[in-house]
């Protein structure tokens, strides 16, 4: 008997570009970047001084005010995105507790957690002491959280746990539910990442650490995914979540099914702390064993979401991983990169990312990879420079590589019913 598909019935999405999924599509085909000038807190003393905030969000929409004023930015961005993948996918507490709470699971990565919330909480206590530190600090601070408070807050009773991989934490969470789906843990997972990325400690961080782009004079054209002037990626922050089930328990409740996740690959660069294999081998591998899992020929692939951050080494390295994968096949797809207008959403960039998939494939249409004025010679495949375009996919693949050597990829496939 054939393995049961895993179809996807919702998804949501808080980014720089707007605070729903709607509105961060329009932008998106649109080409418009949400890199600017940082507001929320004082970044004159910073050589660095923007990122790709989300903008004019109001938690207290998504959340009771004591909730927000305990929890992290990244839990906010989180409760918002759940609360729209479930209103997508047609569920609510009532539904999900005749449905059979105990057969839903949640699984809500972060790659950093509450970084903000620890970054307070240090200046209270260096400048009063233990007694200053809120008693909310560590459930704050701590990257499972996410995944403990909303099963707590739509009565979602079955395996729940968090996901933390870098940049690869929203498709390890894709990874992981496929699985549990597939042997039958489950009916239904909610799962992706969230990222309170923009705040002074990550900023610090990064820039210390020479990955972000130095184009302070045009933020909104810093992000720059196979450009030969690409020098770093722009920090951002938000939250992609979706929304999978088998197929029978989708088709038994009426959801409307959206797409299939076909297939997951993961593995390791065992190479560098934070620097991408220069030969693209962990990556490749990454993206072979999501084929093979998902049963398909490389020349099956019709686009590919990039990682493309807009970093020199981690462009080239996956390009040339997509290149020993699908060998001549891949000048026949099309590949974007949704961080050159988003930037780096780090934990939430596989879940949004993923979400861009299916959208694309229900709208047969793929966002531009925009501020791409001077293509790296070296990178010669079409990243769909600067304009959307028109085109019918079947399966797309999407890929997340992260510090540590952490790389994930995803395939999606449209859905037909058979």
């Amino acid at each position: 008997m054939p393995a049961e598909k895993i179809v996807i019935t919702g998804f949501g999405a808080v980014t720089p570009l707007g605070n729903d999924f709607p509105s961060t599509w329009a932008a998106l085909c649109a080409g418009k970047s949400g890199a600017a000038r940082i507001t929320r807190f004082d970044v004159s003393s910073f050589p660095i001084n923007f990122g790709a905030e989300v903008k004019n969000f109001d938690p207290t929409q998504y959340m009771d005010r004591k909730i927000v004023r305990r929890f992290d930015g990244y839990m906010h961005f989180a409760y918002a995105a759940v609360a729209e993948a479930l209103r997508t996918a047609d569920l609510d507490r009532e539904k999900i507790a005749k449905l059979g709470a105990d057969r839903f699971g949640m699984i809500i990565g972060s790659g950093i957690g509450g970084m903000q919330s620890f970054f307070e909480e240090s200046e209270a206590f260096l400048k009063g002491g233990y007694k200053k530190v809120s008693p909310f600090f560590i459930p704050a601070m701590i990257p499972n959280m996410a995944s403990g408070m909303l099963a707590l807050e739509h009565g979602f009773q079955g395996l729940n746990f968090s996901v933390s991989s870098a940049c690869a934490t929203g498709n390890h969470a894709l990874y992981s539910a496929l699985r549990f789906l597939r042997a039958g843990d489950a009916d239904l997972i909610v799962c992706g990442g969230a990222e309170g990325g923009v705040n002074p400690m990550a900023l610090a961080g990064f820039t210390s650490e020479k990955a972000l782009s130095s184009r302070v004079d045009a933020p909104e054209r810093a992000s720059r995914p196979f450009d030969k002037d690409r020098d770093g990626f722009v920090l951002g922050e938000g939250a992609g979540i979706l929304v999978l089930e088998t197929e029978s328990f989708a088709k038994k409740r009426g959801a409307k099914i959206l797409a299939e996740l076909l297939g997951a690959g993961a593995s390791c660069d065992a190479y560098h702390m934070t620097a991408p294999r220069p030969d693209g081998l962990g990556a490749a591998a990454a993206i072979r064993a999501a084929l093979k899992d998902a049963n398909i020929e490389p020349s099956r692939i019709d686009y590919i979401n990039a990682h493309g951050t807009s970093t020199p080494l981690g462009d080239r390295g996956e390009v040339t991983a997509v290149k020993n994968v699908l060998r001549d096949h891949a000048y026949k797809v099309a590949m974007n990169s949704t961080k050159s207008m988003t930037g780096h959403l780090l934990g939430a960039a596989g879940g949004l990312e993923a979400i861009v998939c299916v959208q694309s494939i229900l709208d047969s249409r793929v966002h531009p990879t925009i501020n791409l004025d001077n293509q790296d010679a070296e990178l010669d495949l079409d990243f769909v420079p600067n304009t959307s375009r028109a085109r019918e996919i079947t399966i797309a693949l999407s890929n997340s590589f992260g510090f540590g050597g952490h790389n994930a990829s995803v395939v999606i496939r449209k859905y037909t019913g058979t």
